[in-house]
């Protein structure tokens, strides 16, 4: 537990690329790989791989490399991909029906339960079967019902009203598509996703390769 504990960042969000790629292995058939092969697929060097897997445990074996059904399932276990999760999306707006309409996201294990927005042209509208709520129904609904994330796809301006609602019902993680950084406790898990700042960053490297 403890040296999980000190796994850093950069580690774990190399996890979900290995799984991806071990996805697409089993998709494909390949039983077996070597960690220079995976290096070749995923762009990671071998080396890297194989400190990254031994953070986690022994998954390889010299001469044999990794079983691909077997290390795709560890990791899946190592994110968290054996439970299910139950998921509300706050915002309507084109952000929340996308990620509302993403099948994939179920196949992972989560879960949306409910869909909240303030527009009254949206209430009552259904996405893959579930009907948009008045945001003001929320604070009832959480009371209610287990909600493990809550996915925020409103305006800045409301985001951090929202988020303390998500929290005062007992949501422990926020993913967070509002452009501001939220204010939590210690203990709430906010995973920000800035579109924004994406795009400006993809700009200047487009810049900066050209010179």
């Amino acid at each position: 537990m403890d040296k999980k504990k000190n796994i850093s960042m950069a580690v774990i969000k190399r996890l979900p690329k290995y799984h991806r790629y071990l996805s697409e292995l089993m998709k494909n058939d390949v039983d077996r790989i070597s960690s220079k092969e995976l290096s070749e697929k995923i762009g990671f060097t071998a080396s890297q791989i194989r400190q990254d897997l031994n953070c986690f445990g022994d998954f390889g074996q010299q001469g044999y490399g990794y079983n691909v059904r077997e290390l795709y399932n560890q990791i899946s276990n190592i994110l968290g991909l054996q439970k299910d999760y139950n998921t509300v999306i706050i915002g309507a707006g084109n952000i929340g029906q996308a990620i509302a309409n993403y099948g994939h996201f179920q196949k992972l294990g989560f879960n949306t339960i409910a869909i909240f927005d303030a527009n009254p042209k949206l209430i009552g509208i259904k996405i893959r079967d579930i009907e948009i709520k008045d945001i003001d129904e929320l604070d009832n609904f959480l009371e209610r019902n287990t909600v493990d994330i809550g996915i925020i796809c409103v305006p800045k301006v409301n985001a951090q009203k929202v988020c303390d609602q998500l929290i005062a019902g007992g949501v422990r993680g926020v993913w967070n598509f509002a452009p501001v950084d939220l204010v939590v406790p210690e203990n709430i898990i906010v995973e920000n996703v800035h579109l924004s700042e994406s795009i400006l960053t993809l700009i200047y490297l487009l810049n900066e390769s050209e010179q």
